[in-house]
């Protein structure tokens, strides 16, 4: 009886007495929060790891998809965490089988892929970006931790960190684009969201900045393939999310696919030890992709499983994700002194300590009740709304057709107008389409409805429904056409070499322009598509991301007028897709292009070879964008006022400080992100042609005048240089305040 630790004794009466368990386990939660500092934990980890057999300890590194096997593999201490399972019944059976019948009853951790709800979906997290407000991001993750946990699950595979200037890279859907300054501000804002300010909270889920590192560099926007990254571009560009997160407290960390320089990141000792914890000191649990530690066998960076297990322990990972090389192979590796037993060790450490820091150990099973209490609670849904209006991003509006205020009769047309499947966007496992309001039902709500779907599916190329949109247009005052993307055609291994609307979309997007009625589309997808050829067929674009349970209700509002688009593009829209990568804070060449090339159709018959234009530049779509970073329009129209600077010379410890007049020259209040970008102009290594670097949201009504201002300290300009120090080197530089990552005239200042 005295070899029974006390958690399990305490365990067993509490099942035994389930009259009481609530009332035991809120004191217990009570107690913890109020006498055990962060050292308490660390002593419950050792003493526990003391009583492990090296068994036992290896069963906690696995972690497995769930099914009817798992509780009995629970029951033997052979699982760690398992994902996969959203039901409460399902996780508690494994939960009372690890607790109840394992030797020592540690809990397992059960996680999920909750990426942008649980069940209230928002939009996806580009879009989420696109609202550039970290508030409203926070409050949407706080929002799906309180839904998940209801479920009994207390770990998300979320935030992803990954910078992606690939629109083809199908898991664009799933960051926050291509700029890292904006990537730190979405990051932090889930994982504070996710959290809270407790991790021992019922409501808090872990979270897992994932997937360290590079991954969204895939070559060719091709998933799952080769990064080539130098090591200034990963500490410039690539690392800041994963460290402002880590520094922010995120719980745990998911190592990625690619490799970088040869070295697959699941078995890379440089990035998991000597970077993240030697470097950073994050002392959280790191966490293997799905099988990336058998994937490195396919590399050819591993000879067999075995292999795997051994790289990947050595390199600093602590669980592994379904290859289940830890559980089959660790003990004999151990033996054979390939791995020693304090790298095991090292491992549990850190998944117990997460566990007890979840209050796992005090109050391991869910309420199966709560999850009906909390899901799509109408607060949630008002959150989903508010999400899903200001992601959408306004792309065009010619002669000021939206809002359509003034229309009786539309006609609504297009394949994603009635798909509430789709809507929910990838990685929506538990969303449910019944509770999906869509645009047509929304749109039923503010006008007289004609509905002619005109196409079945995104896909679908037939045109048999042409002319019954044609019929219907004359009786309509205006056409909303609803295009974009099904939710299979952008996420994980959803990449597209071809970005324009797919099947017939475009072809009805210009028969509605053939009616002669004021045509609005709006766009519902995944990614930034390549949408040139079909602003020519409309009057006016709206681009929502995949925008979640509430997209519907959003776009309505949009349409009618009841709200005023705010969203800005948190990626780089092409001309083709020929231009991908394409982003706006760029290296210059030694040759930028400079307004005066010639385009393929101006080159005369027999030119010489250097009539054209040296720069960089292509000949069939010349060089700049369709709509660059940061852009997005508004019912109203905005001024902005000369940039002044409070000092234009300034130390390394002071602070730049820039205000401006931003001016509401329009009829209707609206909402301006103000964007603040430098550049330094001569670096010891090249920099970026501009840095976003701040942001605002700032509400004005009316002919309104507010006077906003930044603060950016000098310190912030710091990078990497060519002796990869991370310094700010003096010299000359230029700042610029606008409404998109083009516009705006720059001023000048001087760091001494």
């Amino acid at each position: 009886m005295f070899g029974v630790p006390i958690h399990r004794l305490l365990l067993n009466i509490k099942t035994m007495t389930k009259k009481i368990s609530t009332l035991i386990s809120a004191a217990a939660l009570l107690l913890v929060a109020s006498c055990s500092p962060k050292s308490e934990i660390d002593k419950k980890v050792d003493d526990l790891l003391s009583q492990m057999t090296l068994r036992e300890k290896i069963g906690q590194m696995n972690q497995v998809s769930g099914g009817a096997w798992v509780a009995e593999a629970a029951a033997k201490g052979e699982v760690g965490s398992i994902l996969n399972c959203a039901d409460t019944k399902e996780i508690n059976a494994v939960q009372r089988a690890a607790v109840e019948e394992s030797r020592l009853g540690i809990p397992i951790i059960a996680s999920r892929d909750v990426i942008h709800g649980f069940h209230t979906m928002f939009p996806i997290p580009l879009g989420q970006a696109a609202t550039f407000n970290p508030e409203l991001v926070e409050k949407g993750a706080r929002i799906s931790a309180v839904e998940a946990t209801a479920a009994g699950i207390r770990w998300t595979f979320s935030p992803m960190l990954d910078v992606a200037r690939d629109p083809r890279w199908g898991r664009v859907a799933e960051g926050s684009g291509e700029d890292p300054y904006l990537d730190v501000q979405m990051g932090v804002a889930m994982v504070k969201g996710y959290q809270g300010d407790d991790l021992s909270d019922p409501t808090a889920l872990a979270a897992c900045i994932k997937h360290f590192v590079g991954y969204g560099a895939a070559e060719g926007g091709r998933d799952y393939n080769s990064t080539m990254i130098s090591e200034r571009s990963l500490r410039n560009t690539y690392f800041p999310a994963f460290k402002a997160t880590a520094e922010a407290g995120a719980a745990t960390l998911m190592t990625s696919f690619n490799e970088i320089d040869g070295i697959p990141s699941t078995g890379n000792k440089w990035l998991l030890k000597d970077v993240l914890r030697d470097e950073w000191g994050w002392d959280g649990m790191v966490v293997t992709d799905w099988n990336s530690a058998g994937e490195m066998i396919a590399h050819g960076f591993s000879r067999d499983l075995k292999h795997t297990a051994e790289q990947a322990i050595n390199a600093g990972v602590d669980m592994d994700m379904m290859s289940y090389g830890f559980i089959e192979y660790a003990e004999a590796l151990v033996k054979e002194g390939k791995v020693s037993e304090k790298e095991i060790d090292r491992a549990v450490r850190n998944i117990l300590k997460l566990k007890f820091e979840l209050g796992l150990f005090e109050n391991p099973y869910a309420d199966e009740t709560l999850s009906a209490q909390v899901d799509y609670a109408p607060e949630h849904l008002a959150a989903a709304k508010e999400a899903a209006v200001q992601s959408a991003i306004l792309l065009q509006n010619n002669n000021n057709v939206l809002p359509l205020d003034k229309a009786k009769t539309i006609l609504v047309t297009g394949p994603l107008a009635d798909a509430p499947y789709e809507q929910m966007g990838t990685w929506s496992f538990d969303g449910q389409k019944e509770h999906t309001v869509t645009p047509l039902t929304a749109l039923r709500e503010e006008y007289n409805v004609i509905w002619v779907p005109g196409l079945e599916y995104s896909r679908d190329k037939s045109t048999a429904q042409f002319s019954k949109v044609r019929s219907a247009a004359a009786n309509a005052d205006a056409v909303v056409v609803c295009v974009g993307e099904e939710a299979i055609l952008s996420g994980e291994a959803h990449s597209l070499s071809n970005l324009n609307l797919q099947g017939a979309q475009s072809e009805l997007i210009a028969e509605a322009k053939k009616t002669g009625k004021p045509v609005v589309v709006v766009v519902i997808a995944g990614r930034p598509l390549t949408i040139e050829r079909d602003l020519a067929n409309c009057d006016a674009m709206l681009y929502s991301f995949h925008p979640g349970t509430m997209g519907g209700p959003a776009l309505a509002d949009l349409i009618k007028g009841k709200a005023v688009p705010s969203g800005k593009t948190p990626m780089t829209f092409l001309r083709e897709a020929g231009q991908a990568p394409f982003y706006y804070n760029h290296n210059n060449t030694g040759r930028p292009n400079n307004g005066s090339e010639t385009l393929i159709d101006d080159i005369p018959i027999a030119a010489g070879q250097t009539s054209l234009g040296c720069t960089s530049y292509y000949l069939d779509s010349g060089y700049g964008p369709l709509f660059p970073f940061g852009y997005g329009l508004s019912y109203t129209t905005f001024e902005y006022g000369a940039p002044v600077l409070e000092k234009a010379e300034l130390s390394e410890s002071d602070v730049i400080r820039v205000s401006f007049d931003l001016k509401n020259t329009g009829k209707v209040a609206g909402t301006e992100i103000a964007q603040l970008y430098v550049q330094d102009c001569v670096g010891s290594v090249v920099r970026p042609v501009k840095e976003l670097k701040r942001f605002a949201r700032v509400e004005l009504a009316a002919g309104e005048t507010k006077t906003v201002t930044f603060e950016l300290p000098v310190e912030e300009l710091a990078f990497w240089n060519i002796d990869m120090e991370y310094v700010v080197e003096p010299g000359d530089f230029r700042l610029w305040v606008a409404g998109d990552s083009v516009s705006g005239e720059p001023v000048n200042f001087v760091v001494k």
